[in-house]
Order: C-alpha cells, then sequence, then structure tokens
C-alpha cells in the first residue's frame, strides 16, 4: 500500500542500491581519465590540455553546486587562502605533472603507479600531523611501495635506479604528491564550506592559474590540433571525470560514510590499466600484473587500516 510502514524502507533500500550503482561506476570512469589523459597528452602541450580540462571542468561543477546547493557560498579570508591553495597543488600542479607524465609514460603503467596516492597521503599526514600508522597500515604501505616498486622497474627491482626511474616516473610521483597536499589542505582549513563547493573554488582558481601559463601554447595553437579524439577526452575528463564523478563520490560519502566509499579508489588502477590494454594497445607486461596485485592490495589494507 503507498505510504504504507514499508514504503520508507524500500524506498530507502533503492536509494542505497542506487548510491552503491553510481559508486561502482566512479572508479571506472577515473580509470577512464588515464585513456582520455593519454589521448589528449599526446595531442596538445600540457598547459592548454590541462587548461580545456577544467574550463570544462569548472561549468560542471559550478552548475552542480547550483544544482544542489542552490548557490556558491561566500568566501572569508581564510576559506578563500585554502581554495586557492587547493587550486594550486589539486587542479594546478596535479594536472600539469599528470598530462607531462602521460606524455612519457603508457596510460597503463601510469595508472598503476597512481596506486601509491593513498600511501603518500598517510605517510604526510603522519610526519606533518603525527598520526599514528597502525602494523596494518604499515604492512600496506610497503606491499603498495613494493607493487609500484616492481611496476616501475619493470620486474627488475635490485636493478639500476637510474634506468627505472626516468622523468615521466619523476613527473607522476610529483603529481601524487602534490594531491596529497591538496588532499591534506582540504582537511582542516575549509570549516563551513562543503567539499563540493570546495572543489568548485578549487577548479576555478586552479583554472586560472593554468590560463596564465597556457596563454602563450594556447596563441600558436594549430585549429587542426582540436581533432575528434582530443574534443571527446576534454569533454570526457571535464564533464565526467570531474563533474560526474565527483558528485557521485560526494554524495556516496554522504550517504555510505567515507570509509565505505573510498575503498572503490581501489579499483582506479585496475580500470586504468585495463582500458591502457585493451582500448590503446599498450603491452601487458608481468611485471605490471604482480606489481599491480601487490599495490592494489597493499592500498586495500592502508584503506582497512
Amino acid at each position: 500500500m503507498p505510504g504504507g510502514p514499508g514504503a520508507g524502507c524500500m524506498k530507502e533500500d533503492e536509494d542505497t542500491t542506487g548510491t552503491y550503482w553510481r559508486l561502482a561506476t566512479v572508479p571506472v570512469i577515473w580509470g577512464g581519465t588515464f585513456i582520455a589523459g593519454r589521448v589528449l597528452a599526446l595531442a596538445l602541450p600540457a598547459t592548454v590540455g590541462a587548461l580545456l580540462r577544467f574550463v570544462a571542468a569548472s561549468l560542471a561543477l559550478l552548475v552542480a553546486t547550483l544544482w544542489f546547493e542552490g548557490r556558491l557560498p561566500r568566501l572569508n579570508r581564510r576559506q578563500l587562502a585554502a581554495t586557492l591553495a587547493l587550486g594550486a597543488t589539486g587542479v594546478f600542479a596535479y594536472n600539469l605533472l599528470f598530462l607531462g607524465a602521460l606524455t612519457l609514460l603508457p596510460a597503463s603503467r601510469t595508472s598503476l603507479i597512481v596506486a601509491l596516492n593513498p600511501v603518500v597521503t598517510i605517510m604526510l599526514s603522519a610526519w606533518l600531523f603525527g598520526e599514528r600508522i597502525t602494523r596494518v597500515r604499515g604492512l600496506g604501505i610497503l606491499l603498495a611501495l613494493a607493487g609500484v616498486w616492481i611496476v616501475v622497474s619493470r620486474g627488475d627491482p635490485l636493478g639500476s635506479l637510474a634506468g627505472a626511474i626516468g622523468r615521466g616516473e619523476i613527473m607522476m610521483f610529483g603529481a601524487i604528491c602534490s594531491w596529497a597536499a591538496y588532499t591534506l589542505i582540504g582537511r582542516g582549513v575549509l570549516r563551513g564550506l562543503t567539499p563540493l563547493a570546495a572543489t568548485t573554488y578549487a577548479s576555478l582558481f586552479g583554472s586560472v592559474m593554468l590560463a596564465l601559463v597556457a596563454l602563450p601554447a594556447l596563441l600558436r595553437l594549430d585549429g587542426g590540433a582540436l581533432s575528434p579524439a582530443v574534443i571527446a577526452s576534454v569533454l570526457y575528463l571535464g564533464l565526467l571525470g570531474t563533474g560526474v564523478a565527483f558528485v557521485w563520490y560526494y554524495r556516496a560519502v554522504a550517504r555510505l560514510g567515507p570509509s565505505r566509499t573510498v575503498i572503490f579508489n581501489n579499483l582506479v588502477p585496475v580500470f586504468g590499466a585495463t582500458f591502457g590494454v585493451t582500448l590503446l594497445g599498450e603491452p601487458l607486461l608481468p611485471s605490471m600484473v604482480v606489481g599491480g596485485v601487490l599495490a592494489v592490495a597493499g592500498v586495500m589494507l592502508v584503506s582497512r587500516g
């Protein structure tokens, strides 16, 4: 009977099921960002590619903020400084380094390296804020580091350090550190701002920073470089990879809690590597399989810890 005692429970179950389905789609979308990023990085300068991505992302996030929250809140001085820092680290630095790495490395390899994101964040948090690392998390950190090192060294972990780490790997490590800084900055200084509003401001500020450095390359850009594949990649990264995926993830955090939601992030390297092999024809090395399994297992232990 409509409106009967069980109607509210059924509606809540349906909403929760829908939340899980959308959340399960998020790592698929984020795995695809490595493919779109690789296409973009090979066709455009990193500054231009990052700018185009975040022009689209800023529009998507602005619409989402107005739709879900009604308006963008006014910022006080502390929030202004914090969101400027978020834009500088998570938008400006991360995306320049991310796309720069993808010009030099296959998408599948890059996606496995990014498994270090939560590990670096936790290690920085322990160093800066004195947070205790439990035994479970410590084991997870060691496993993830070992797995990524196997991927980076191409299965020769005892080989030459100089031969294993090139400019692409260094740029990707820099991107990971930028994202860890972005995460930690947003941790305690954004009181009074929702994650969606904070990310929208960060995207807007980061886009302005990217525009300043991209202007010379943008003026020299040949219109022929904006092929259908490049335009599709920009829209995918901006609208799906940033706008839709973030809104779904943010709503899942609100409904399911961060501890349940964050587990799904462990699937991003898996989908990124799979898409790189299947869609771009990149080679699947045994070291990528072994290292990827260890890295994902380590990150899962870190999340559980």
